[in-house]
């Protein structure tokens, strides 16, 4: 399994706006993506303008396939404008 955990740093007047993209996004990669097993969307409301993902794949392959998707191009370049900070952690052993 590989986990992929990034938090967002969203411009505050385009956060609903994001995480209307950012949702239908995460429908599209669970649909479209055999190798997506969990596509998380998380928020806080004492932390305005964060959004945090918690996406799971099979491997880093099925990540590295993710990147190179229709879909993902399509997300990445509706999104890019309303991004203030990304911060992107990366796990590849999950223990019992």
């Amino acid at each position: 399994m590989y986990c992929v955990s990034v938090t967002f740093e969203i411009r505050l007047e385009e956060f609903d706006r994001f995480l209307a993209r950012i949702g239908k996004h995460s429908a599209d990669c669970l649909a479209l993506e055999p190798g997506c097993r969990a596509f998380e969307v998380w928020t806080d409301s004492t932390r305005p303008g964060q959004v945090h993902l918690h996406e799971v794949y099979d491997d880093l392959a099925a990540f590295e396939a993710h990147g190179r998707t229709a879909h993902m191009a399509d997300c990445r370049a509706t999104i890019a404008p309303m991004i203030v900070g990304r911060n992107l952690v990366t796990w590849d052993g999950a223990r019992p």
